[in-house]
């Protein structure tokens, strides 16, 4: 590799290995290459297996960083695309500890040829707290994978042995629990709250096995009122929606957990469905437990949303307005105020 200095900035070439497919690095019609130009504002040329960056002296270094993160990528055989070149640039500059390369090719579990893996920082935090801490609480956005990862981490300990069935609850709440009401058998009036779930168990396990795994107990998916009185004990737990519990159905599910057992807990404190002066259980808990050893709170941001990039947008956007009004809401109570008056 080779520098020079000019008017233009600093002049930086890389000879990117022999082994390492060109094109997969590229990307096809060599976007990669043009979204690394747009990203970093600098000039990008490739000769052969030689790539000259030229542009101002940091940006060129951390383009030669996320060469190297990339070239690490396609040796661990993962393929490469615009969204993984993306979530590379944005580790790089937020100057984690952390490397890229490291968080991206963390196998979770595999079916069927595909691969669950985290794409953010905050995914792969979340997902080693898990493997560290009996009680995890995931709290973030729609789509921020806070319930997916803990159903993948769920199969894996499964299929390791290291939990001897998986149990996946969450509040029917907008039954307010009383499904006595709703048309049907127990089964129909629950399955449209549960059906997440499943949609989720059935892109990790074979489907034919689902059934028999449901049928002998192995997987159960159940409301959470279903949870009280019981001991769970070498389970994997997860309680899904839980913005939607109230303190007390915080505390219950929480002293479910028996000896051998841990315990994910998922919710959006932004998305609650409680009747109108019902607090939420997940809101508080954090307060209650701050500082309880074994016990940690993993929070997820619109920067790890991993549907269409759109959906992270959206959820920025409702959060900045969400903060808009809150700032504002003493002068706006006032003002109705002046309005009655």
């Amino acid at each position: 590799m080779t520098d020079s200095q000019s008017n233009a900035g600093t002049r930086h070439t890389v000879v990117v290995p022999a082994s390492i497919n060109m094109v997969a690095l590229l990307g096809p019609s060599d976007e990669h290459l043009r979204l690394i130009e747009d990203a970093f504002g600098a000039d990008v040329h490739v000769r052969g297996n030689q790539i000259t960056f030229q542009g101002e002296p940091g940006e060129v270094a951390l383009m030669e960083r996320l060469l190297d993160e990339l070239v690490a990528l396609l040796r661990t055989g993962q393929g490469i695309s615009t969204e993984t070149v993306e979530r590379v640039i944005g580790m790089l500059r937020a100057e984690t500890s952390e490397r890229p390369a490291d968080v991206l090719s963390l196998n979770i579990l595999s079916n069927r040829g595909r691969t669950i893996r985290p794409k953010t920082l905050n995914q792969k935090r979340y997902v080693d707290s898990i493997d560290k801490h009996t009680i995890t609480f995931g709290i973030g956005p729609a789509g921020t994978g806070k319930t997916y990862l803990a159903m993948a981490k769920a199969v894996q300990a499964l299929q390791a042995k290291e939990a001897t069935r998986i149990i996946l609850t969450r509040p029917a709440v907008e039954a307010g629990e009383r499904l006595g009401y709703l048309p049907g058998t127990l089964s129909e009036k629950i399955d449209p709250y549960l059906r997440p779930l499943y949609d989720a168990l059935h892109d990790m396990l074979d489907p034919e096995t689902i059934p028999k795994l449901l049928a002998a107990g192995t997987i159960e998916v159940a409301p959470l009122a279903y949870m009280r009185g019981r001991t769970l004990n070498d389970a994997f737990i997860i309680l899904d929606e839980a913005q939607n519990t109230s303190p007390e159905q915080m505390k219950m599910f929480l002293t479910r957990l028996g000896f051998g057992s841990k315990i994910v807990v998922t919710g959006d404190v932004t998305q609650i469905d409680l009747p109108s002066g019902v607090r939420s259980g997940l809101r508080i808990v954090e307060g209650i437990l701050d500082g309880v050893e074994d016990v940690v709170f993993n929070r997820l941001t619109s920067h790890d949303v991993v549907r269409h990039k759109l959906v992270g947008r959206i959820v920025a956007a409702y959060d900045e307005f969400d903060a808009t009004q809150e700032s504002g809401g003493v002068s706006r109570r006032v003002e109705r105020r002046g309005d009655r008056a």
